[in-house]
């Protein structure tokens, strides 16, 4: 599609516009409705304190890696350094890489972290987490009740505001959020869509790279992050993402330069409707401390991309990942439905197998090549750096272990 799309350019590039464009707004509007830009000024000053002390904690800990991924069947190394923090023995995939979560502070768990500082950035970004769950849940509220606006061509049904007003009565939620509520149904699957249970934090210093591709399609200039849908996520699951760029007065000096497109001293995310070239793309600044949502199909029906700026970025990615194949309460289950083929003679206390149905066998060694190539592979051929940050993982992997032997014999 790609190839198809650059031919039929040639060299011509597609129109984009900024903020500065006239017709900015109303494109946003009517092609990017459901992006959601929220300035630094809308989050609490704490949040921003605490969060962006984890960002610089996490740094000078060395806990940012660049990961080795596959595209096309060729391996490179992301130019962007990552780490993924979250729910405990939860794991994201993305571009054949599976990357296993540093726990944050959770209820219920035993995690030891190697130092206090790094405890305190991921809890710091547990904060975050709870409080961008919360600004999705009102958008979808907002996006969901002005949809309904316009069908039905009216403020609020009776039935709706007889929701609300009950809601208020029993003291569910004040006076003024009354007009975002919706119906209950709706209720739980917001909450689905918004349950952030990981988030894939990113630091590029673009001064330190000796090369980044340019974005191919309208000319926005150097880009940390190509052309992309995210993937691994529920599905119409939204996305926030919460930027940090170190911005100083060198790149405040070259903005008043004002050149014409997008700014290159200044971080962008870069918006399309995918694999379309009518439709103008957007390029939006992003300062210090902004945040974006993007909401329910966004991120299947277009494609983003990061623009570098000069100065050094961090930034928290907050996902709803698909971990139907994808924690250790899974791969646990599968292994002890691998082993109940396995049975110990009471006497000789030899090992053999219950049974040797062609299905059964099958099954128990689409397992045991699940355990040893999509888990214990993946973590061990980055596994150790995840040692920086805590040994949380080194028990469940020897768990893990301890099963894959037991399947070798099984197949022996």
């Amino acid at each position: 599609q790609k190839k198809k799309l650059l031919e039929e350019l040639g060299e011509n590039r597609l129109p984009y516009m900024t903020p500065a464009d006239a017709d900015f707004h109303q494109l946003w509007k009517t092609k990017y409705s459901k992006l959601i830009f929220r300035k630094s000024d809308a989050v609490p000053a704490e949040l921003h304190q605490m969060v962006q002390e984890g960002f610089l904690t996490l740094r000078k800990h060395n806990c940012f890696f660049q990961d080795l991924v596959r595209i096309k069947g060729k391996d490179f190394l992301t130019p962007v350094s990552r780490i993924l923090i979250g729910n405990p023995g939860c794991t994201y995939k993305y571009l054949n890489t599976r990357l296993f979560t540093v726990p944050w502070p959770t209820e219920g768990y035993d995690i030891k972290y190697c130092s206090p500082q790094i405890r305190d950035a991921c809890k710091a970004l547990i904060r975050l987490n709870e409080y961008l769950h919360v600004e999705a849940v009102k958008a979808l509220q907002g996006q969901n009740l002005s949809e309904m606006k316009e069908i039905k061509d009216t403020t609020v049904t009776d039935k709706q505001q007889n929701f609300a007003t009950s809601l208020v009565e029993k003291g569910s939620v004040s006076e003024d959020q009354s007009s975002s509520c919706v119906p209950a149904d709706d209720c739980s699957s917001l909450k689905h869509r918004t349950s952030y249970n990981v988030t894939l934090l990113n630091y590029m210093d673009p001064l330190q790279m000796l090369y980044l591709k340019q974005e191919p399609y309208f000319g926005m200039g150097s880009m940390a992050v190509s052309w992309h849908h995210d993937e691994n996520l529920v599905e119409r699951s939204t996305v926030a993402v919460y930027s940090y760029s170190c911005e100083g007065s060198a790149v405040e000096a070259i903005n008043e330069q004002k050149p014409e497109g997008r700014d290159p001293a200044v971080w962008h995310v870069g918006l399309k409707v995918a694999w379309d070239i009518e439709t103008p793309g957007l390029a939006i600044p992003l300062h210090q401390g902004d945040f974006y949502l993007m909401l329910d199909d966004l991120n299947m029906t277009h494609q983003h991309c990061v623009l570098a700026g000069f100065s050094p970025r961090f930034s928290s990615t907050h996902r709803v990942a698909d971990c139907s194949r994808g924690t250790l309460e899974y791969i646990f289950g599968q292994c002890e439905l691998a082993l109940q083929n396995l049975q110990t003679d009471s006497e000789s206390k030899a090992l053999s197998l219950k049974s040797l149905e062609t299905a059964v066998v099958k099954q128990v060694e689409e397992i045991h090549n699940e355990v040893e190539f999509e888990w214990l592979r993946q973590f061990w051929f980055q596994g150790k750096r995840y040692l920086k940050c805590t040994d949380w993982w080194l028990k469940p992997m020897a768990k893990l272990e301890e099963s894959w032997r037991k399947m070798e014999i099984m197949v022996s």
